[in-house]
């Protein structure tokens, strides 16, 4: 089911990433989630499909477009790839990116964004701390200015794509406490001081790589901070805002693809005489879904429309992640009752979706994060 803003040019894109991702990650994806990693040259691929570049200005190496023609692509990548793993890992980038792209200088833009969308080079997040997870203010990682650099101590963990990355998009305090001592770097892997830590196991998301990472000392250049200094709090809670609603929109295709395999099973499942789809509880429990899953992509198709629109959404971005992690999580649950002992197997996608939905309540900031933000932007 297409959102309803969708024109032809997102049908488009929707062909575009279905054939990449039935052709690049649907034949490996289960067996890469096993392996607990896919290979590292998948990033060169999607770039040379023009994957990568969805939502990024042509003038950086980006195939343009804007947040709506980034979530259609992402559906179809979950649908036709069935690896979530896969897709989050791949898609790191687009949570590492968007601060360097809207705040950055045209140097910063060709150092870092461009060999992202072009060459293939990966990209991370680095906020959270093992100390604290949605409470950004209260971060510790320190930067303390030395000449023409920062130098960097302190450590961040659950970050995707951490192990592999090229460079980490960091969240550092250079000032006091509080959200108005806060500033972005840029860190790239190689620098003395900066060390990945061991790789976090994790109930879902097999595929893609999460690690804890390590800064004893690092000096970064001041070329490689993001906008002013101290800045950087409105910046990442503008992230958020984008990164909410494509994990909604993430959580909105886990659920179609857990709500379609629940559908082909239970019409070639026979039990007493007739397929499942004979019984009553087992069609209204498709129905269930199926409202569920229509009612998280309505309200997400229209909060990233009042988004495109230039409206402030934040409000309606927490109600959307919560809605559709509510739906995700409550779809896929079904889809392994349906599924019976074969959806609690490992070899049955229904099992891995059940696990990978277990993230978006917490990923991105928790449901009940959310409900505060809410709360704020409401009133009460």
């Amino acid at each position: 089911m297409p959102y309803l803003f969708e024109t032809e040019e997102h049908a488009a894109i929707r062909a575009s990433a279905r054939r990449f991702a039935e052709h690049h990650i649907a034949p490996h994806g289960a067996a890469w989630e096993e392996d607990e990693e896919f290979p590292v040259e998948l990033y060169a691929a999607a770039c040379a499909a023009g994957v990568t570049g969805i939502g990024y200005p042509e003038e950086l190496g980006g195939q343009g477009g804007d947040l709506g023609h980034v979530l259609v692509a992402c559906d179809e990548m979950v649908l036709a790839g069935k690896s979530v793993g896969t897709l989050v890992g791949l898609g790191s980038h687009g949570i590492a990116l968007p601060p360097i792209v809207r705040f950055g200088t045209p140097e910063q833009k060709e150092r870092f964004v461009r060999p992202c969308l072009t060459g293939g080079k990966i990209a991370a997040l680095a906020i959270t701390e093992p100390g604290g997870g949605s409470d950004v203010a209260s971060l510790a990682t320190r930067a303390e200015r030395d000449g023409d650099a920062y130098v960097v101590t302190g450590a961040k963990t659950f970050i995707t794509s951490g192990a592999r990355a090229d460079f980490v998009t960091a969240a550092v305090r250079t000032g006091g406490a509080g959200h108005g001592g806060i500033s972005l770097l840029v860190i790239e892997k190689g620098t003395p001081g900066f060390t990945v830590g061991k790789k976090l196991r994790k109930t879902g998301w097999w595929a893609s790589d999460t690690a804890e990472l390590h800064f004893d000392g690092c000096r970064v250049p001041l070329a490689n901070r993001i906008g002013p200094e101290h800045g950087a709090f409105p910046m990442i809670m503008m992230n958020f805002a984008g990164e909410r609603l494509m994990l909604a929109g993430q959580c909105v295709a886990i659920a179609e693809l857990a709500y379609r395999e629940s559908i082909a099973y239970a019409r070639d499942r026979q039990a007493f005489g007739k397929p499942l789809t004979g019984f009553q509880v087992t069609r209204h429990k498709l129905a269930d879904m199926a409202s569920r899953i229509a009612a998280a992509r309505a309200l997400t198709g229209e909060c990233v429309t009042r988004v495109l629109r230039g409206e402030q959404a934040a409000g309606l971005a927490s109600m959307a992640k919560n809605v559709a992690t509510d739906t995700c999580t409550a779809v896929c649950d079904q889809a392994v009752q349906i599924h019976g002992g074969y959806g609690y197997m490992r070899e049955t996608l229904v099992e891995r979706l059940y696990r990978d939905a277990r993230l978006y309540p917490i990923g991105g900031g928790t449901r009940e994060i959310m409900n505060e933000v809410i709360a704020k932007v409401e009133g009460y």
